[in-house]
């Protein structure tokens, strides 16, 4: 057994990994899961190698573990036998993501090329497929800062991390038929739900009752009970109101499945009922969820692991990750710099795990403009002369507008960052009315951590090092402290590089480590809360990455760095237990 093939927890990886369904809000059944072992190589028609997909070559559990080196062409091939029904179908050849440029090219036949790592694209294969096929694609990754890039870095180190190139999340073939579903949209206001369905202009959508943690992890086995109601779309749309109403919360997330059926085409998917707003509660603009003010207390979550670094081993890490940090008293996530896969917001919907969204950056990152002059308390900047290119700029908004509508459905997420501590920042308030004209039920961060401009729906903060008891001051607007704490130590025998350790503030142990934290919550965070001057408290992190140890799990995930019991007092003094 290839060692290679061994997750951090010492299991054998599947042969086809990730065989879960990946559109868990527009599933159907007639897909087939194309993971598992390609054939691969770094030069063409040479096939010398093979990986595994979906995890990308610089991974340990893609079998490959190749440095990243910039610019490299990676080949991919696949041969594979079609099993999914192709008389009178349409069929769809779907990737979740190729970080950073990807050709592909079906039986000989050059579908296309697609720019961007962070999320999914399509290309109808009906007049290519056949039912024995060859799938190649040809990914390069400049790591081009004219395109989403995240933290990935070529002098990785610190808060910088390794950087990925390739297929790094599902390839899959679906059948559809010839008028289909191609998107759906959910909004919902009050009670009421509107549906519009592209691709098709009339159908049946049936909801059933509401469920609360209920919901399968694989999406496809969701459905089919007694129905609670129905209407007819029109020119694809539909709107209709829920009776005895149950709202989605972090604390009980109900969801209400429901099943659209037009012509030969059934889709299942959920929608919840869910409102935000900003409200004023004694004097204080507090953020509101359902029309009561709630407090967001969580941690950032970077979305990286030490095996598969982009790609957890198995869609059940998610769970697992959101699970442990329910566990401590955590309500939220901030999912920093990076879009998962659609699993990872399924899980939250599902688990009741509200999510802070940032968008990816593009633009080149400087260190004195970008970390040390805010450091020494610079904290505003003119933003309409920062990354003046015009293809920065046009490739921001487009991949912000595209990440929006991608995650849009998911009611977990509540709240969009655009920016964050300046990086690739630039007319922050014209991306704030920009974002809100695609999305405007949801908070949005123009600028997290400082540079703010004119508009936002909060006053974002990050500190490190300054006193919180005397920084936790509401102004205007209400009060989101986006990132702190950062307190690090490593736990021997499980660090990237026990040579070189990173965090904010470094100690010995975990017990001066610990103390320290705790009392970042109980001298600033718990006053300004329970002075209703603070909405949100974004702890920094989840889990270890690479050198930077200040998580609450290992990189490895094998070891608990705290105990919940640690953490439950705070947060029942928040609330939110």
């Amino acid at each position: 057994m290839r060692n290679d093939m061994l997750t951090e927890a010492g299991e054998r990886l599947p042969a086809v990994p990730w065989q879960i369904y990946p559109r868990p809000q527009l599933v159907r059944e007639g897909w087939q899961c194309l993971n598992g072992d390609w054939e691969f190589d770094t030069k063409e028609d040479c096939w010398e190698e093979t990986i595994k997909v979906p995890f990308c070559p610089e991974s340990r559990l893609s079998g490959i573990r190749r440095d990243f080196t910039e610019n490299t062409v990676f080949h991919y091939k696949k041969c594979f036998t079609v099993d999914i029904p192709l008389k009178n179908r349409k069929i769809l050849l779907h990737f979740g993501a190729v970080d950073q440029v990807a050709a592909v090219y079906l039986n000989g036949s050059c579908l296309g090329v697609h720019l961007g790592g962070y999320l999914p694209f399509t290309y109808d294969v009906t007049d290519h497929i056949r039912t024995e096929n060859e799938l190649i694609v040809t990914a390069t990754d400049p790591l081009l800062h004219t395109l989403p890039w995240g933290k990935q870095s070529l002098k990785r180190g610190g808060m910088w991390y390794t950087p990925v190139s390739g297929i790094w999340q599902t390839v899959w073939l679906e059948s559809v038929p010839r008028t289909y579903v191609k998107k759906l949209t959910v909004r919902t206001e009050g009670r009421t739900v509107s549906v519009r369905a592209e691709g098709i202009g009339t159908g049946i959508l049936r909801w059933e009752g509401p469920v609360c943690r209920a919901l399968p992890s694989d999406a496809s086995e969701y459905g089919g009970a007694e129905a609670a109601g129905e209407c007819r779309l029109v020119n694809g749309q539909a709107s209709f109101t829920v009776e005895d109403p149950r709202y989605w919360s972090p604390r009980e997330p109900w969801l209400y499945p429901f099943t659209l059926r037009s012509g030969e085409d059934c889709v299942r998917s959920y929608f919840a009922l869910r409102s935000l707003s900003i409200e004023n509660d004694s004097g204080h603009e507090r953020l509101c969820l359902n029309g009561e003010p709630f407090f967001f207390h969580g941690v950032l979550d970077q979305g990286y692991w030490s095996d598969g670094i982009y790609t957890p081993a198995e869609p059940a890490a998610y769970e697992q990750d959101i699970r442990l940090m329910q566990e401590f008293g955590f309500n939220t996530l901030r999912k920093h710099i990076k879009v998962e896969p659609e699993q990872f917001y399924y899980d939250c919907d599902r688990l009741g795990m509200a999510v802070f969204q940032d968008m990816v950056n593009c633009g080149d990152y400087g260190y004195v403009r970008d970390t040390v002059i805010p450091t020494v308390g610079i904290l505003w900047h003119p933003d309409k002369n920062l990354h003046k290119e015009p293809r920065v700029r046009d490739a921001f908004e487009r991949y912000m507008k595209e990440t929006v509508l991608h995650l849009m459905n998911h009611p977990c997420i509540c709240y969009w960052t655009i920016f964050n501590e300046g990086w690739g920042q630039f007319l922050s308030d014209e991306m704030y009315e920009k974002l809100k004209a695609i999305d405007d039920s949801r908070f949005i961060d123009s600028t997290s951590g400082w540079f703010a401009q004119k508009k936002s729906d909060v006053d974002s903060r990050h500190i490190y090092f300054k006193d919180l008891a005397k920084s936790l001051k509401q102004k205007d607007r209400p009060l989101v402290l986006s990132e702190f704490g950062g307190r690090a130590y490593p736990e021997a025998g499980h660090c990237f590089d026990p040579e070189k350790i990173y965090g904010i503030k470094k100690y010995p142990d975990r017990e001066t480590c610990l103390k320290e934290t705790l009392k970042l919550y109980r001298e600033g965070v718990v006053p300004a809360f329970r002075r209703g001057e603070l909405s949100a408290a974004i702890l920094t992190q989840l889990s270890d990455v690479e050198e930077e140890v200040n998580g609450f799990i290992t990189y490895d995930r094998r070891l608990r760095k705290y105990d919940p019991e640690d953490f439950l007092p705070i947060a029942r003094d928040l609330g939110t237990v």
